[in-house]
């Protein structure tokens, strides 16, 4: 198999080291990783200012741009060949629930999905010690299975993967995506010459811990495995929403 190796911690990402690794014993590595921490950019691409690409050795590129460019000037213009399955991770820290929309790691995933290829996103959830030697034993059995099984098409997963710091692992759970907030707060802060500037708090997080949410699994041990996709059409609405259609068109 050829493997596409991506993350949004930055391509000296030790957890980037980790997953490599993992893929490795499945196939032929390409990475292409951006070349500093792109946490947060969710599924952006660039197009108003050029990207570079830096090879490092062989197989391995850092790009000046996120995760989902890495995925997109990877697949389309730096690999040789086309490959068969795209890796994003493994990030330092979860992204449950909501993260999905912010979470660069899940966004280099889902081009992957975007361009009809097998898909994962793999975090690890921590609260000091970030053990990706740990994580590698999990990572493992599941890019197993999927090299073995495959994967629904237009379909990609999200796993979150608990330390023995979070709780004692009790195995795999398919979950659905939880419900996590984070508090509003803005931090303004003076800079030297005296201008304010803003920083986005967020320090504060709930989250719904039902057994069935990846936000409730991971803490009760187990890695959870969540499908989710890039179709956000909220097709349960249309019918009640069918009253636009009969708008006046006379404006």
């Amino acid at each position: 198999m050829r493997i596409f190796v991506t993350n949004d911690d930055g391509v000296l990402s030790p957890g980037l080291e980790s997953l490599a690794k993992v893929a490795q014993r499945y196939g032929e590595v390409y990475i292409v990783a951006p070349d500093i921490e792109r946490s947060g950019v969710s599924h952006a691409i660039t197009l108003t200012h050029p990207l570079r690409a830096q090879e490092i050795r062989k197989n391995m590129w850092a790009l000046t741009g996120t995760p989902t460019d890495c995925v997109f000037i990877g697949l389309n213009h730096l690999l040789p060949h086309r490959p068969d399955l795209v890796l994003s991770g493994i990030n330092r820290g979860p992204n449950l629930g909501a993260d999905v929309l912010y979470s660069g790691t899940v966004g280099g995933a889902m081009e992957g999905t975007m361009q009809k290829l097998p898909a994962v996103a793999f975090s690890l959830v921590s609260r000091k010690t970030y053990d990706f030697k740990w994580s590698e034993l999990i990572m493992d059995r599941i890019v197993r299975d999927v090299v073995e099984n495959g994967m629904p098409d237009g379909v990609m997963l999200n796993v979150n993967i608990p330390t023995p710091e979070i709780s004692e692992f009790k195995g795999f759970k398919l979950t659905r995506l939880g419900n996590r907030f984070y508090s509003n707060e803005v931090n303004v802060r003076t800079d030297p010459r005296g201008g304010e500037y803003l920083w986005i708090g967020g320090s504060s997080v709930t989250m719904e811990r039902t057994p069935e949410s990846d936000t409730g699994a991971v803490y009760e041990g187990y890695a959870s495995i969540t499908p989710v996709k890039p179709d956000m059409m909220a097709n349960e609405v249309m019918d009640q929403l069918a009253r636009f259609n009969s708008l006046s068109k006379d404006i």
